[in-house]
């Protein structure tokens, strides 16, 4: 592991840590402790300190008392209850946006494609993301977008656990690319049913969310 250049700020570690978390390098339950990461990155501590809350802010990393920051397991259960939650707010997402094409979805859609086959997940997942915040964004409601942000950091950590079933990431690509064509071709009923099947697998097979 390179030290970061002296340049480097609070948000470059917190990149470099926040790209190891959706990687997967960094599995739930280990621990971060501050001097082991100031001393392989060659920072202070306080720019360790800095960084890792901004990473529990973001609800990739929990903090505890008289703990060092770990990333939390996000369970199937935690999953299956996250896909209960997202479903509504993606099927008021696929009445508001059915029969139209979303640019920024696309655009998401057309990186995620053109990743380099040894990309890291954490790739992946900033495309997956992307795409589906695209979307809820396209519904004209800042309300639904900011209780879907409230979703992001699960979401996110619920990808990583992907990272083994989808070994061959055109798979999960190309699931995508059907349901942004179902949502534009409509009817609305079309686009309800292909979001409530995109959200609707069983977390404890293959399965995307």
């Amino acid at each position: 592991m390179l030290p970061l250049k002296p340049v480097s700020t609070v948000g470059a570690l917190a990149d470099a840590l926040r790209s190891r978390v959706l990687s997967g390098e960094i599995t739930p339950g280990t621990p971060l402790p501050e001097q082991e990461i100031a001393a392989s990155y060659g920072v202070a501590r306080p720019t360790v300190r800095e960084a890792l809350a901004a990473l529990v802010h973001e609800g990739l990393l929990r903090r505890e008392r008289n703990r060092s920051a770990y990333v939390p397991e996000v369970t199937i259960s935690d999953l299956q209850d996250l896909m209960y939650v997202r479903r509504p707010l993606e099927d008021l997402m696929a009445r508001a946006v059915a029969g139209r094409r979303v640019p920024a979805a696309e655009a998401a859609l057309r990186r995620w494609e053109e990743l380099p086959a040894d990309a890291p997940w954490s790739a992946t997942v900033a495309e997956h993301m992307a795409l589906h915040e695209a979307l809820i964004e396209a519904a004209g409601s800042r309300r639904l977008v900011r209780l879907y942000a409230a979703l992001a950091a699960e979401t996110r950590l619920g990808m990583v656990r992907l990272r083994e079933v989808y070994r061959d990431r055109d798979v999960l690509v190309r699931e995508h690319r059907e349901l942004l064509d179902a949502i534009a071709a409509g009817p609305v009923e079309v686009a309800q049913a292909a979001v409530a099947a995109h959200l609707s697998h069983n977390w404890g097979s293959p399965a995307h969310p």
